[in-house]
């Protein structure tokens, strides 16, 4: 059994990776081109077998205390008036905002303490250049070391450059249309605990949550055609959204003149990762660099989290690389294809361009925040997603 392994990317993913495979004993490193941990980011959720994976880490508990506080999701208007409320209660099943509400930095932090216990994390580092051989991979760092490993595994963004150097060329992304801009602002007295989003004509939102740590967190979307937006430099995808929203209404002049100050800006133009194989020799892909789903799919962290442990347990397993490899790919392959199953539409309709188109939109959404509605949606949903099965996995917690 391949026993030393390299993960690149301080993730969600990648940290989840790296507390199993310690835990199993492996000599795990993890390479992380950021000079320390980062902290912040927006909300994620995590639903079903991720919550398992979290559960069987004794991180679940944890996980909800620090949670973000969000007690539901409201559409409002102009005046902020609410037109369709989606308050949380189990009893209904998770609705935009799910039981497990927290904070993508603080949900890392959570799995990164005890994973650095069990793995090295070296800080302010890359991979310059990867070479894989049939007894092990020789990896070439930025900071000059040349170092061999069993397997590496990458663990890092939709935007990975470690994975374009293994598999150049094989990314066939789906765009979504539709460009996005989370970044923190001060909190006011008028911001209460609920997902607030607001839709402007010219497919534009405004939407702010609460978060455990006294700010709000802000997001712009507009729904556009892509055009390489991602690869501006921060000045100018600000100045670009300044324009767009000056006139949104709402409270789009707070959030913009909060963007000006902010400290964590993050702007992205939607699109899925699509590749045929997540491996290639001793090499592999996990989270977002294997099949970043978008935030529309609402399951990006429950598949990070489930992925990662499904892919360090089958190495656990005893399986050569290759077959732990493949054995991963055809547990992970069915969830992600379901999560990545967003309709092309979807988009459309949450960011309708006309005031007509948003209405309509909150219209519907009044009708399917009726509890009887969401009661029935629940129950139709329940079972349906194709999630791998943990059950062979629980043994090894007991090897």
């Amino acid at each position: 059994m391949s026993r030393r392994i390299l993960i690149t990317g301080a993730s969600v993913a990648g940290n989840t990776a790296a507390w199993w495979l310690g835990r199993h004993g492996f000599d795990v490193t993890v390479v992380e081109r950021n000079p320390e941990f980062r902290d912040g980011g927006q909300n994620v959720d995590v639903r079903g077998a991720g919550r398992e994976v979290l559960r069987r880490m004794g991180l679940e508990r944890a996980a909800l205390d620090h949670g973000t506080g969000e007690e539901g999701t409201a559409w409002v208007d102009a005046a902020g008036w609410a037109v369709a409320r989606f308050v949380v209660d189990p009893s209904l099943g998770d609705g935009p905002t799910a039981e497990m509400e927290i904070l993508r930095g603080d949900l890392a932090r959570l799995l990164y303490e005890p994973a650095r216990e069990r793995a090295t994390f070296r800080f302010g580092d890359t991979v310059t250049e990867i070479a894989d051989g049939a007894d092990a991979v020789r990896v070439t760092f930025a900071g000059g070391a040349v170092e061999a490993y069993d397997a590496v595994i990458i663990a890092e963004g939709v935007g990975s450059r470690t994975r374009k150097r293994v598999f150049p060329g094989e990314n066939d992304p789906r765009w979504m249309g539709l460009t996005i801009a989370y970044f923190t602002i001060p909190r006011t007295a008028d911001d209460d605990r609920m997902w607030r989003w607001y839709n402007a004509p010219g497919g534009r939102s405004i939407s702010l949550r609460p978060d455990n740590h006294g700010t709000t967190r802000a997001m712009l979307a507009l729904r556009q055609p892509p055009g390489a937006e991602q690869d501006w430099d921060a000045a100018r995808q600000k100045a670009f959204l300044r324009e767009r929203f000056a006139d949104a209404g709402w409270q789009a002049a707070r959030v913009l003149a909060g963007m000006e100050q902010t400290e964590d800006f993050y702007f992205d133009v939607l699109r899925q990762v699509r590749l045929k194989p997540w491996s290639r020799g001793r090499v592999a892909l996990t989270g977002d660099a294997a099949w970043c789903a978008t935030p529309l799919a609402g399951i990006g962290t429950t598949l990070a989290v489930t992925g990662a442990y499904v892919l360090a347990s089958e190495l656990a397993r005893g399986a050569d690389v290759p077959a732990a490899f493949a054995a991963y790919e055809r547990a992970m392959r069915p969830m992600v294809e379901s999560g990545q199953g967003v309709p092309g539409i979807a988009p459309k309709i949450m960011n309708p361009r006309s005031r007509l188109g948003i209405r309509l939109l909150h219209g519907g959404l009044r009708f399917a925040s009726r509890p009887a509605i969401r009661r029935l949606a629940s129950k139709l949903a329940s079972g349906r997603a194709p999630e791998p099965d943990l059950a062979p996995y629980a043994t090894l917690l007991r090897a």
